[in-house]
């Protein structure tokens, strides 16, 4: 199916969901509860405007004139989302209390206000808390890892990790910068980027990705595809990457050397690549074709779903991303639904994966419950 028809599909449904959530808000925020005309009016206009404004900002927000929209956007996308949860709370405790009896049917316009007005403060304290945690709040996690095969030389290797920047509408080079600042004031060994880097294309972002260029540790800078390189352009995102030095492993493995000693890492396109551009795709076992099983083997994988075929190839940490941990909850639960790990160290077999929660964000630029991080990871040789 050609892109063109595949980006005309998936914006028909995002505005077909777009439009069935605001009329949900509409129906229990106004309709309910039976404002007067004046704020009827105002407030549906509001809702329409605010609509309008998701896909304005999705064929309009690119520009430089347009930089406002994103924010705008982007900002009651997040605001939109703790509102539907809010209120679809309230609808169990309403539909609870008529079930029971509890509710007289006179005053059942004056509950709907009361629910309405309870949702709407628990939404906008949500909202004041993700913007406040995504945009102030970025963490540097502090992750020891044990690994059978590791020798004692390596002891104390440092790997730190990025994940899911998501340079884009909201998130430019200034966030780069720092980032960069803060990844090189960790003197690494070694610094991964397992994937969802951008969310736009070379010549729109390149000029805000170039800060990556400074990145300092001892083995250089490896990066790995994610989901949304193959939606911005990822032959071309991989070639720019290894213009600013970056080693992109697309299905291929390298050896770590220090000290006399070293281990293997690897590193695959993303889960989904395959179907998204001609030539790319997660292939394992081609990254590990003739590794010596006696020596450790660390893997970048942007999905930690890749993590059941690692257990199964030896591998011993893998290092993913994707899931942001969620970024609001409680979409943390739905993530579940998809992915084997959401977030921190977890254990498959004789496999460690660590799940970043993300160093930027996607979309809303808000957090709850899923602060962003920067993660340093110690490994320890223990056999």
């Amino acid at each position: 199916m050609p892109r063109s028809v595949q980006f005309l599909l998936f914006f028909a449904a995002a505005l077909s969901i777009a439009a069935s959530l605001h009329y949900y808000l509409w129906a229990r925020l106004l309709r309910d509860t039976t404002p007067p005309p004046r704020v009827m009016r105002l407030g549906s206009l509001s809702l329409v405007g605010l609509f309008l404004v998701l896909p304005l900002a999705m064929l309009l927000g690119r520009g430089q004139h347009a930089r406002a929209l994103p924010w705008i956007a982007f900002s009651w996308m997040g605001l939109l989302f703790f509102l539907f949860v809010a209120l679809l709370a309230t609808d169990v405790v309403y539909l609870a209390a008529r079930t029971v009896g509890v509710v007289d049917p006179a005053r059942r316009t004056a509950l709907r206000r009361i629910l309405a007005g309870a949702a709407s403060v628990v939404a906008l304290s949500a909202a004041g808390l993700g913007l406040d945690e995504a945009l102030r709040r970025l963490r540097v996690v502090e992750v020891t890892v044990p690994l059978a095969r590791l020798p004692r030389a390596l002891d104390g290797f440092t790997i730190v990790q990025l994940s899911d920047i998501h340079v884009g509408p909201t998130i430019g080079r200034e966030f780069i910068e720092g980032v960069v600042a803060r990844v090189n004031a960790l003197t690494a060994d070694l610094v991964a980027i397992t994937g969802d880097l951008v969310d736009g294309s070379v010549a729109r972002l390149g000029h805000a990705t170039l800060p990556l260029g400074a990145l300092k540790s001892r083995h250089g800078t490896y990066f790995v595809t994610g989901n949304h390189e193959y939606y911005s352009g990822a032959e071309a995102w991989v070639a720019e990457l290894e213009r600013l030095g970056v080693r992109v492993l697309r299905n291929e493995r390298v050896a770590i050397e220090q000290d006399g000693a070293g281990f293997d890492l690897a590193g695959v396109d993303d889960w989904h690549a395959a179907g998204l551009a001609p030539g790319h795709g997660a292939d394992l076992a081609r990254a590990l074709q003739g590794q010596d099983p006696t020596r450790e083997l660390v893997l970048l994988a942007h999905q930690p779903r890749q993590a059941i075929e690692a257990a199964r190839l030896g591998v011993g940490l893998q290092l993913s991303g994707h899931t942001h941990g969620g970024q609001m909850w409680p979409f943390t639960y739905l993530v579940r639904l998809q992915q084997p790990f959401v977030a921190g160290l977890d254990r498959l077999g004789a496999l460690f994966i660590y799940t970043s929660r993300g160093t930027g964000y996607w979309g809303p630029p808000m957090r709850l419950g899923a602060p962003a991080e920067i993660t340093r990871i110690t490994l320890r040789a223990v056999g």
